[in-house]
């Protein structure tokens, strides 16, 4: 795509098509004193200078590995091998958008079937779209396609507290004005019992997470046929390296299976870009946003991949859309399968295996100190709930300040009642000394 600027006669011609003299009487509906308000800005730097001035504001960002990380909360530390960043360095990768021309398109579209192929099979559902921007847009998208499918005759999806309050956020947002209700969440501590008496001949989507936010491994066994019993779509919320060992959703029935594919080999990068991964029942997969690639054979009989279903929603269904959603987070899903195909399925479960491990480990530690209680009432993947004896920002600062030490996320910026209590992820990452040292210095703070 090339830029050519405006010539002056090009803008002489526009000019004169609205009815001006000159630029500035665009700016006339804006009162004069705020036209052009003076501005502080500092004197101009060189190349050289400003990389200097850059270097100096990121030095006093606190990264791994110099710092040991124990914050999860739906964006994980786990280890990229170096071969996923040298594959998506390729240029015919790297530059490419999207494949509007797919016969053009063969590579993008083989890696796009193959990460579909790879998360239908993780899921254990029937297929998946080519990506969202993240989880929480994958959940809000679920939601769309659950209202879709009841036609809208049912607007009442109900809400796990135990889901990413981000992700519930987002979905709210996303459907406001649309008379959705969305129930289930507000008290912050309903149990599925309590969930399942919301169930009734409006309930358009029952949603839930598994390992839920708080990293606990909810029993969903039965779960769906009650659902399905009220004429409600069941999705569940998962992470894909929990799933290496932990039976898929869609054995416990789902119909929709959404989450964040960050921790499929793609860094924190300070928050983004990041993947969201969808996956749906057969019978959905034509209400679903985003795209979809499948395999097929051309005229000469060769494997080809083609563009199985685009949904150009916004410029070819307009107010029919079901979304305006149309494109994927190609690069990201392409990093995405890398590490699936790096990994394969025994090595995707040794990962979660140490993940589970260590976080046990580090569990067990805690649960001796004087002052700490570490919540097992149910079992738990790679993260775990811990009450501390004083609030969660007095200990997450003193382990930075301290110890160099990034601590847990603190539960009651989202649930009020759960006050000095404290997330802590464990990944493969954590050393053994660096979880000896949270706990040593744990200890320390509860002493001060």
């Amino acid at each position: 795509m090339t830029y050519i600027p405006h010539t002056d006669a090009d803008r002489a011609a526009m000019m004169a098509a609205i009815g001006i003299s000159k630029l500035e009487e665009l700016f006339d509906a804006v009162p004069e004193k705020y036209r052009f308000p003076p501005l502080n800005i500092p004197e101009p730097l060189s190349e050289m200078e400003a990389l200097w001035e850059l270097q100096a504001l990121a030095s006093h960002n606190a990264v791994t590995p110099e710092y040991a990380l124990f914050l999860g909360a739906g964006a994980y530390n786990h280890y990229t091998p170096s071969v996923i960043n040298h594959m998506l360095m390729r240029g015919e990768f790297y530059t490419a958008y999207t494949p509007y021309q797919p016969e053009l398109s063969q590579g993008t579209l083989q890696a796009t079937f193959e990460w579909q192929s790879m998360i239908a099979k993780l899921t254990g559902m029937d297929a998946a779209n080519a990506s969202h921007y993240d989880g929480a847009t994958s959940f809000a998208e679920a939601v769309t396609v659950a209202l879709t499918h009841h036609r809208h005759q049912r607007n009442k999806v109900i809400l796990s507290p135990n889901i990413h309050p981000q992700y519930r956020a987002v979905a709210r947002t996303y459907h406001q004005g649309n008379g959705t209700r969305f129930v289930g969440d507000k008290s912050g501590r309903a149990t599925l019992d309590d969930l399942l008496d919301l169930l009734d001949e409006n309930t358009a989507m029952f949603a839930v997470q598994y390992p839920n936010f708080f990293g606990q491994i909810e029993d969903f066994r039965g779960l769906a046929q009650k659902v399905h019993a009220s004429g409600a779509l069941l999705c569940i919320v998962t992470t894909p390296i929990a799933l290496g060992l932990l039976k898929p959703p869609g054995e416990l029935g789902a119909d929709i299976v959404v989450g964040e594919g960050q921790s499929l080999g793609i860094p924190l990068s300070f928050g983004g870009p990041y993947l969201g991964f969808f996956a749906v029942r057969n019978d959905l997969v034509r209400k679903i946003a985003g795209r979809i690639v499948g395999e097929t054979v051309d005229s000469d009989g060769r494997r080809a991949y083609v563009m199985t279903l685009r949904p150009r929603e916004q410029d070819i269904r307009r107010e029919k859309a079901t979304s305006n959603i149309c494109t994927n987070q190609g690069l990201m899903a392409l990093a995405g399968c890398i590490y699936l195909a790096l990994m394969g399925k025994h090595g995707l479960r040794r990962v979660a295996e140490v993940c589970y491990h260590k976080a046990h480990y580090t569990a067990e530690r805690i649960a001796q100190l004087n002052g700490y209680q570490v919540h097992t009432r149910l079992p738990f993947f790679n993260e775990f709930v811990v009450t501390c004896p004083r609030p969660v920002a007095e200990v997450n600062r003193y382990l930075l300040e301290a110890h160099q030490i990034i601590g847990g996320y603190d539960l009651s910026q989202d649930y009020p009642d759960r006050e000095n209590q404290m997330l802590i992820a464990v990944t493969e990452m954590n050393t053994r000394a660096e979880i000896d040292a949270l706990v040593e210095a744990l200890a320390a703070f509860s002493q001060a």
